[in-house]
């Protein structure tokens, strides 16, 4: 019998995940199918119990929802405390979050070293939320800066209150790059991505630090402005791929049982993508 898993989201125009799936279960000779379900902000309820109902394993969350989901099922301790669900499997109805696992993976894959060093969040989303429980979870320490100070002092306040180790303060770029001693800055908007290729999250006027290392969890397309932008500095520059991979390959390996051939999955989304 056919297992199937999916992934939902609105209005979930593009994702990569069902090929990158799909070619995995290929890969290994699973009789498994996943499949793409958008679903409207109102249904997110639905969006989750049909496909359980209609004996679906499990499912991915991706934006705008992984914040509601967390209404309808469990969430492990890492879901509560990134505070979004991003695979659910629905044989349990428990939530968790890979993209804490996806960003840090795909960080150390880089050799990019995460304890003692100072690092830059750039947003204050839910991918912004992941980006600190993982990197302080590493042993980095964190500024989180969004273009309202407010909403990043309420994340961290709220991280805080969930994760007595955390290492994060919000600060405004100015003072952050003022502070100096940056290693390395995340971005967590979705600032640059295809088509407002020419965006980036970086502020006018606010200099750029040299040296750093720059992950854009961007992956379309391969080299956002503000990645050029560290290049320019002479820094180095991560695109968002591995992330979307490996946080796909947690939750294979979450449904299924199986190691995920992550070669696959990669060679998979860069055939998509068209490299």
């Amino acid at each position: 019998m056919t297992q199937r898993v999916g992934i939902i989201g609105w209005p979930l125009t593009t994702t990569f995940s069902p090929a990158m799936h799909n070619a995995a279960f290929q890969a290994l000779g699973m009789d498994w199918v996943y499949d793409k379900m958008a679903i409207p902000l109102d249904i997110v309820r639905l969006g989750i119990l049909e496909p359980q109902r209609h004996g679906y394993v499990g499912i991915n969350v991706t934006i705008p929802h992984k914040e509601e989901a967390m209404r309808y099922v469990v969430p492990d301790a890492l879901a509560q405390m990134v505070g979004a669900v991003n695979t659910i499997d629905l044989r349990t109805m428990g939530g968790t979050n890979t993209d804490v696992a996806g960003l840090v993976t795909d960080l150390q894959a880089n050799g990019v070293e995460l304890a003692g060093k100072r690092a830059v969040i750039l947003g204050a989303g839910g991918a912004a939320r992941a980006a600190v429980v993982g990197l302080t979870q590493a042993g980095a320490s964190v500024v989180v800066v969004n273009r309202s100070l407010e909403r990043a002092r309420a994340m961290v306040a709220n991280l805080a209150l969930s994760n007595i180790t955390i290492q994060a303060e919000a600060q405004t770029l100015d003072d952050a790059v003022e502070q100096g001693g940056i290693d390395l800055i995340i971005n967590a908007t979705p600032a640059g991505m295809f088509p407002d290729v020419e965006a980036t999250p970086w502020i006018n006027g606010v200099p750029f630090p040299r040296g750093v290392t720059v992950y854009d969890m961007i992956y379309r397309p391969a080299q956002t402005r503000l990645m050029r932008q560290a290049e320019e500095h002479g820094g180095r520059a991560i695109g968002g791929l591995g992330m979307l991979v490996y946080q796909g390959a947690a939750a294979f390996k979450l449904w299924t049982g199986v190691e995920p051939p992550v070669e696959v999955m990669f060679a998979a989304v860069r055939g998509e993508l068209g490299e």
